[in-house]
């Protein structure tokens, strides 16, 4: 009877240590999942591209089924944690039907607001070819904001405007393709030559 008794005890004695084992166990694990999860939203804090794309090209449609304006460059990282993308060496052509053809340049951007809004900085150049009554167009600045979907820009960095022999010079501008106008904004200068007799 006492050896049942000794004999019972140890099994218990296991028994109890399996448990404790298990519970060790399981609270180890936890701990390690709980980490893994950490040092993921720590990555994602960090702002990880999820997808880096070299030498791309964009095309927007419109409604009808013709392109509207495209989006290209050398490089395109997108970022997740606020769904942006910066592009590297970008060209922006607008295509507006019976309009002459736009092209955009600069060394970088930024697209954002769900790809309705692109940040252009340094060296922004835009150029527009003559085409029946529009004459050429050229314009330079440091900094432009374009909204494709409604076929407009702005900066609030001075510009230089050149459109067939007119040169003009502002503080800022906004501009408006769709409607063909444009408003220079603070202090700037205009000169038109005289015309050829």
């Amino acid at each position: 009877m006492r050896n049942q008794r000794i004999a019972h005890r140890y099994r218990v004695s296991i028994g109890m240590l399996l448990a404790l084992f298990g519970a060790l166990g399981s609270f180890w694990l936890l701990q390690l999942m709980n980490r893994a999860g950490e040092e993921m939203e720590a990555g994602i804090k960090i702002d990880e591209p999820d997808y880096i794309v070299a030498g791309f090209s964009f095309v927007r449609m419109t409604k009808d089924g013709r392109p509207s304006y495209i989006i290209s460059g050398d490089k395109l990282t997108h970022r997740p944690s606020d769904d942006s993308s910066l592009i590297d060496k970008p060209v922006v052509r607008s295509l507006s039907g019976d309009k002459p053809p736009m092209d955009i340049r600069a060394e970088r951007a930024r697209v954002d607001q769900e790809n309705t809004r692109v940040t252009l900085q340094e060296n922004v150049r835009i150029n527009r070819a003559a085409e029946g009554t529009s004459r050429e167009m050229e314009m330079t600045t440091q900094a432009l904001t374009i909204f494709p979907e409604e076929d407009r820009m702005e900066t609030d960095k001075p510009v230089h405007l050149r459109m067939g022999n007119a040169t003009v010079t502002g503080a800022g501008m906004k501009a408006n393709n769709a409607t063909r106008q444009v408003a220079l904004q603070g202090r700037g200068t205009l000169v038109y030559p005289p015309r050829g007799r």
